[in-house]
């Protein structure tokens, strides 16, 4: 008898012993600052339900690209998305994860956050240094009854390979031809204006606009709010001036077919519509099709998918805008299944 239950005991031991667990994973992913407050948040409720890390090193776009191309990450992020060319020859895929802003911002004194109103090529000569202090002329005529003291305007840029400069320069070549011909667009380009500081990453411009007075400078949204920074209402493709907020980059976002954009990448600056704020733009996750930590990989895929399930409210609290229910099925059916996770 004793035998007998020492057995049945020994069995059921074993039995737990043998039962499948599921063990936590740590996953690594860099690039992006502009998404990083929303992966972070993610992150820690993706811990909290599963167990496992997500690690996300906030180095900027041209960083991540370098990042996942050498290996040494998961998954590599960039707000400049990868040309469907250049994905076929590394074998890699694309997709994006998140919509946002990014806004200009300004520290002078007296002005509230939205209270000043510029166009696409005003913007571009205050960044070209065309227009160099508060108190000219042409900033004065778009903004009737407001107080502008004047003063030497400091250009506040990012000092690093970004997709928040991607997507800023972006906007500011296709509304301004002088921008265009003199300045381009990309991940980094030469500052011209006479005064210019560069900061690195979102959280480096912020803290120099921050503390630099009579200083321009360019954000991701939340970084704009979580620092109560003074933003700068904007002239879109409609001609109306507009705020930035999740409603006014949902409005962009809104005719962007993803599915038919080889490698989903795109701008979605100076969209149509009435309420689109026009530097508008999505962050897009790099991944291996064949990677070489496959378990890894498929805990990278099932990140994202929690984060597309269970994380909007969470992108809402940080006025990101999650991707649309349409493009996340597009994704899990036509980018994820390319994932060799086994």
């Amino acid at each position: 008898m004793h035998m007998n239950s020492f057995l049945k005991k020994a069995l059921v031991i074993s039995a737990i012993s043998f039962a499948p667990v599921a063990f936590a994973v740590d996953m690594t992913g860099a690039g992006a600052t502009f998404p990083y407050p929303i992966y972070a948040k993610w992150a820690e409720a993706f811990k909290a339900k599963t167990g496992s890390n997500m690690n996300y090193q906030s180095i900027g776009s041209s960083g991540g690209i370098k990042q996942i191309k050498a290996k040494t990450v998961d998954f590599g992020a960039t707000d400049n998305p990868v040309k469907f060319e250049e994905l076929e020859k590394e074998g890699l895929v694309q997709f994006p994860a998140i919509i946002g802003g990014v806004v200009p911002v300004m520290n002078v004194d007296g002005v509230k956050p939205g209270e000043l109103k510029l166009d696409g090529p005003t913007l571009a000569d205050i960044f070209q240094g065309v227009i160099s202090d508060w108190g000219d002329k042409r900033i004065a005529i778009m903004n009737p009854g407001v107080k502008i003291p004047s003063g030497p305007i400091t250009v506040v840029h990012r000092a690093d390979g970004s997709g928040t400069t991607a997507i800023f320069t972006d906007y500011l070549a296709k509304t301004s031809t002088l921008w265009k011909d003199a300045v381009g667009a990309g991940a980094a380009v030469k500052w011209p204006a006479a005064s210019s500081v560069g900061g690195k990453g979102n959280e480096g411009v912020a803290a120099n606009v921050s503390r630099v007075k009579n200083s321009v400078g360019y954000v991701e949204y939340a970084y704009a709010k979580k620092n109560k920074m003074t933003y700068i209402s904007l002239k879109n493709k409609d001609g109306n001036f507009v705020a930035p907020d999740d409603v006014t980059f949902a409005a962009a976002a809104a005719g962007t077919d993803w599915a038919k954009i080889p490698g989903m990448g795109t701008f979605i600056t100076n969209a149509s519509g009435a309420k689109s704020w026009p530097i508008t733009g999505a962050s897009f996750i790099l991944l291996y099709k064949n990677p070489e930590n496959k378990a890894n990989a498929a805990e990278v895929i099932k990140f994202f998918d929690f984060a597309f399930k269970d994380g909007k409210k969470m992108a809402e609290e940080l006025d990101y805008v999650p991707m649309p229910d349409a493009t996340t099925d597009f994704i899990r059916k036509n980018v994820f299944s390319k994932v060799v996770t086994k």
